[in-house]
């Protein structure tokens, strides 16, 4: 993070950050609606169109906008959400009004916990690299357990077991 955004009092700190992120997301979501635009105007169209498609657009503006908001507390999540709104050409008042709360709450958590977790990153990496890699791989670990573990979870259906005993 550049020197001229950690250097700042709290709130300069994170009202640039929330004008970056207001930038970034208004970005996404126009670059998205203007190829779902392209994309209808192409032979496309008529598979973009259909009633599956337009249902979809219905659900995603009318739970899309809590959806956004929280999305801004997740990395990677939140640009999909804003393409996801282009691409479906969510009204842009209701995503709108979406984003604005959710770029403030970005704006505040990455310039209090944010910021101190990649300068902390930063401290370790330079005093201690090793430390930094034993870090690194015990977040990694710690992810891939997760995961795995959530896989398993899901294959387990508690309802295979009632099926076969009825047969």
């Amino acid at each position: 993070m550049p020197s001229w955004v950690t250097g700042q009092p709290f709130l300069i700190a994170a009202s640039i950050l929330a004008v970056i992120v207001f930038c970034r997301a208004q970005a996404t979501y126009w670059i998205a609606r203007g190829a779902a635009t392209g994309a209808l105007r192409s032979r496309f169209s008529a598979k973009l169109s259909g009633p599956g498609v337009q249902r979809a657009t219905r659900i995603v503006h009318r739970y899309g906008p809590p959806v956004i908001t929280v999305s801004f507390l997740t990395v990677g999540f939140q640009t999909v959400m804003n393409a996801a709104a282009g691409l479906t050409r969510m009204p842009f008042g209701r995503y709108l009004l979406a984003m604005i709360p959710g770029c403030l709450l970005w704006a505040v958590l990455y310039a209090t916990v944010g910021l101190a977790a990649i300068e902390g990153a930063i401290w370790l990496a330079v005093s201690s690299p090793w430390a930094a890699i034993a870090v690194g791989a015990v977040l990694v670990g710690g992810l891939v357990w997760w995961a795995l573990r959530r896989r398993a979870r899901r294959r387990e259906d508690p309802v295979a077991p009632l099926v076969a005993e009825q047969q």
